[in-house]
């Protein structure tokens, strides 16, 4: 495992899933590609902190915000109009930020690695 692997670590607040499916994504990548993998992935992802603070605006009045941060445009308006689905949705998002993050993570690692094969 080359520096690049050992970097992943360093994200802050990366989850055991989250570790995996990058490992996994950046496999077959040269040391250039996995520079630009990781270059790519670092601007773009969202830390499951980030979603609980958002997610806890819901209950300021600000609902969807979390689901916007994810590209959720759709569910995200739906939010912000409903307050939260009638505050339903904020709380279940409450208890899955994470699953938020990681998904929203994974999707990501693969545009990364779609990104990175096609630029070097």
């Amino acid at each position: 495992m080359d520096a690049y692997q050992n970097s992943y670590a360093a994200f802050a607040d990366m989850t055991t899933e989250e570790y995996s499916f990058l490992h996994h994504a950046s496999a077959g990548l040269t040391q250039n590609q996995t520079q630009t993998f990781m270059a790519v992935y670092n601007s773009r992802r969202k830390n499951p902190i980030d979603i609980l603070l958002a997610t806890l605006l819901g209950f300021l009045g600000l609902a969807g915000i979390q689901r916007l941060m994810t590209n959720n445009i759709i569910l995200g308006l739906l939010y912000l109009f409903t307050g939260g689905l009638f505050g339903i949705g904020t709380i279940v998002d409450l208890f899955t930020y994470k699953s938020i993050a990681n998904d929203y993570n994974r999707h990501l690692a693969y545009d990364c690695y779609q990104i990175a094969k096609v630029a070097n």
